[in-house]
């Protein structure tokens, strides 16, 4: 099913580190098993960030590329092979181009494919355009009355959905949330609904962590005030990854606690001590990206009204001011939450 060949679609092309232009061109048409999506929304994140500035690892981007690996948008045709009712369904898809085959993807694991690297947004043509084209398989369609604004904060979403996924939140339980950026603020309205008997956010930006108390939030503080928690917690999440939050984190857990690691660390970051961690028999898991099953969670959390993305958006550009957008990311405003592409 295809649309009018005259039809044009731009693209955001990051040639080289530092150095971008716009495109324009004929809209693509979707090959077998693939769809083409309208973009609506694409939001930036550190990742883009560093992918911009070339301070991403080699091993995991592609120039030149069109980046946007969060976004949402509208079933606008689909190829030979797919079905034609998902033409105009709202829609996400996961950005992991998973073979579905290797050991790993048969075991559910599919951000940890082992048939080669391969992304929407870092080695294939992503969100910051009109349209993009996806394999179909990882479409992930949408109520008829999802707000696509907000709809494009369902990827940092579904890794949030994997960590609290592994950390088993119980009711009743001590949860601590290090980290009040877009993970971490995500992570609290999932884990809220585990009804906790506490749910504490660790952030030095007092005025970001103060938001999370609209998302159920019992309290927040800085990292200097946690200092005085440790050992506390049954789960705690840790969503920054700064420099010393790994190992923080750890020494919030209470002895056979859970610690969920999700943030991207660097070389350099402070590591875990191993004697508090054998002595006191915590349960460590790391996130990488989020599986098939984690978008499921997500995007049902966010049919269901449990998740509500929208407040975290701030800032709104169309494609032609990608220069200004990108410059707030990382910039250190705590003004400043998701960013947004409005192609």
């Amino acid at each position: 099913m295809s649309r009018t060949a005259t039809e044009v679609s731009r693209s955001l092309v990051v040639e080289r580190p530092g150095q971008h232009r716009l495109t324009y061109g004929a809209a693509p048409e979707p090959g077998a098993g693939e769809a083409l999506v309208r973009v609506a929304a694409a939001g930036l994140c550190m990742s883009d960030r560093e992918v911009y500035d070339g301070r991403r690892d080699a091993a995991y981007v592609r120039y030149p590329v069109v980046p946007g690996h969060e976004w949402s948008g509208t079933v606008a045709a689909v190829g030979a092979g797919v079905d034609p009712a998902l033409v105009g369904r709202k829609a996400v898809a996961e950005g992991f181009r998973a073979c579905g085959s290797c050991e790993r993807c048969r075991s559910g694991e599919t951000s940890l494919c082992t048939d080669g690297y391969a992304e929407t947004g870092f080695t294939e043509p992503g969100g910051f355009a009109d349209h993009v084209i996806v394999p179909a398989r990882l479409l992930h369609p949408l109520p008829d009355d999802a707000d696509l604004r907000a709809a494009a904060l369902l990827e940092p979403a579904a890794v949030v959905a994997a960590a609290v996924r592994a950390g088993r939140p119980r009711p009743g339980e001590r949860i601590a949330v290090v980290g009040a950026g877009t993970l971490g603020l995500l992570a609290v309205q999932l884990l809220a609904a585990a009804e906790p008997a506490e749910l504490v956010v660790i952030d030095p930006r007092t005025a970001r962590a103060a938001q999370a108390r609209r998302f159920d939030a019992t309290a927040v503080c800085t990292p200097e005030q946690a200092e005085q928690l440790h050992g506390r917690f049954d789960l705690v999440v840790e969503t920054a990854g700064a420099p010393a939050t790994a190992a923080s984190s750890c020494l919030l857990a209470r002895r056979g606690g859970r610690v969920v690691l999700t943030g991207m660390f660097t070389p350099g970051a402070a590591g875990i001590d191993p004697v508090h961690l054998s002595l006191s028999q915590l349960e460590i898991r790391s996130i990488f990206g989020a599986p098939s099953s984690a978008w499921a969670y997500a995007v049902r959390a966010f049919g269901l009204g449990l998740l509500d993305p929208a407040p975290l958006i701030t800032h709104e550009y169309p494609l032609e001011r990608f220069a200004e957008a990108v410059a707030l990311v990382g910039a250190g405003d705590p003004g400043t939450g998701k960013v947004l592409l409005r192609p």
